[in-house]
């Protein structure tokens, strides 16, 4: 069943459990009502009659009252001592229970004049001087029967009305709210990966649709952005693949045409070299992919320092030294592999640039409560333009082409790092610096780590 079935049938259900309870409560307190109304008078000249064959005046017993039909009083031996004139000649009416004196009510089906519809009995029990007497008082319930005859046959007649209408209505307005929804699902199943430029439409209602249409097109917009920044991608790889292996092919065909023996390990050095360079660009495209599919990995406790230390410590042959200062007891969650590669990325692309110096310098800001790892890394080179401050986190990215390829970069280094540093639940950015570039790493600090006393 569709939503719009199911919630007609629901409301339906709903609607007649609650007319039938409804329909109910209403016979049972019409009936009550009316009975209470027949039986007072019954009461009333039971209770009069009583009073007479107590005091021995039954003979002073007068004709009925207006609402009752019959009067009958009988002893205890089933003697009938008075009776209203259209009881005259009857039986004696039989006590419902032992005599004792009391009043008892009840119903008979049929009543003892012949009627069609019930009789309400009033039996009044007393002590009288020729011993106990019970009198007899019935009153018709044809208004009663009627009333509740009247009343079912409407309600009978109403509620399948009602539950027809409230069905038709929770339909059509259920089909109204949910036009929209079938409108958006119908323009998501034609969206293909070919046409993301789509959007759904926006109902002009402020309500839950307009939202749900408001956030998928938020959604198409980010796989928009995705599937373009992924053919980007591509085509930058394809781009940066391309230049090496062609360069590689050519030393590889000049190799084999020169037959000089002397020329061989020239040839085969530069080979080498392309060969490192697309092993390097192979491993940073399998990183970004792994970055990119969000895989999981391997979070736990540890020392920032000393992860920045071995990194430095590791490095060999750089042409330019590196000073540290870093502050202990930094502790980050994260992962050492990663977050070691975010520094070394940083120091390859300073020792790229740098003059004489490259200074890496780790501190914390911040107060007890929410402390902030800050991760610096500077050199005195030329520098980043501040308009080309956020262009140089961006994939395949060169400031200076020709230098860049030079030294063997791809334009990934930073880019890696940026998002290594956001997977950590961090931000690399490029800020101001008095002399060359300032590249910035801030991590959230670990809970529970306490603050350095150095």
């Amino acid at each position: 069943m569709t939503v719009r079935a199911r919630a007609t049938v629901g409301a339906v259900v709903v609607v007649a459990a609650a007319l039938a309870l409804a329909s109910f409560a209403l016979l049972g307190l019409l009936e009550a009502n009316l009975l209470r109304n027949a039986e007072r008078d019954a009461a009333q000249q039971a209770e009069t009659v009583a009073r007479l064959a107590a005091s021995g005046d039954l003979e002073k017993m007068r004709p009925t009252l207006h609402g009752v039909d019959f009067v009958q009083v009988v002893n205890a031996r089933g003697r009938v001592l008075r009776a209203s004139p259209n009881l005259a000649g009857e039986l004696s009416l039989v006590p419902v229970k032992p005599l004792r004196p009391g009043t008892v009510f009840h119903t008979w089906k049929t009543g003892p004049l012949g009627g069609e519809h019930r009789q309400r009995v009033v039996q009044v029990t007393t002590e009288t001087p020729q011993g106990m007497v019970t009198v007899f008082v019935g009153t018709s319930l044809r208004d009663v029967d009627a009333a509740d005859d009247t009343t079912a046959a409407a309600l009978a007649a109403g509620g399948p009305l009602l539950l027809a209408t409230v069905a038709f209505v929770t339909w059509r307005v259920t089909g109204r709210a949910l036009g929209p929804v079938e409108a958006i699902r119908a323009e998501v199943a034609e969206i293909s990966d070919r046409d993301l430029h789509r959007r759904v439409p926006v109902p002009p209602t402020r309500d839950e649709v307009a939202r749900l249409a408001q956030t998928m097109n938020t959604t198409l917009d980010r796989l928009e952005s995705a599937g373009n920044r992924q053919r980007q991608f591509i085509a930058d790889a394809s781009h940066e693949l391309r230049s090496p292996i062609t360069v590689l092919r050519t030393q590889l065909e000049v190799a084999l045409a020169v037959r000089d023996p002397e020329l061989w390990p020239e040839l085969i050095s530069g080979a080498l070299q392309d060969i490192e360079r697309l092993q390097q660009l192979s491993s940073d495209l399998l990183l970004l992919a792994r970055i990119d599919a969000a895989q999981p990995m391997a979070s736990v406790r540890l020392d920032l320092g000393s992860v920045v230390r071995d990194a430095v410590e590791a490095r060999l042959g750089d042409r330019v030294p590196v000073r540290t200062e870093l502050e202990d007891g930094v502790r980050v969650e994260g992962s050492a592999l990663w977050l070691a590669r975010v520094v070394t990325n940083l120091l390859d692309n300073a020792e790229r640039f740098a003059g004489r110096r490259v200074d890496v310098v780790l501190r914390t800001t911040g107060g007890p409560s929410a402390r902030t790892a800050v991760l610096e890394v500077a050199d005195d080179g030329p520098g980043i333009p501040p308009g080309d401050r956020e262009r140089v986190f961006e994939r395949f990215t060169r400031l200076d082409d020709a230098r860049s390829r030079d030294h063997g970069g791809a334009g990934l280094g930073l880019a890696i790092a940026r998002d290594l540093t956001a997977h950590h639940g961090g931000t690399l950015t490029a800020e101001d610096s008095p002399c060359g570039a300032r590249l910035v790493v801030r991590l959230p600090v670990a809970e529970g780590a306490q603050p350095s006393r150095a």
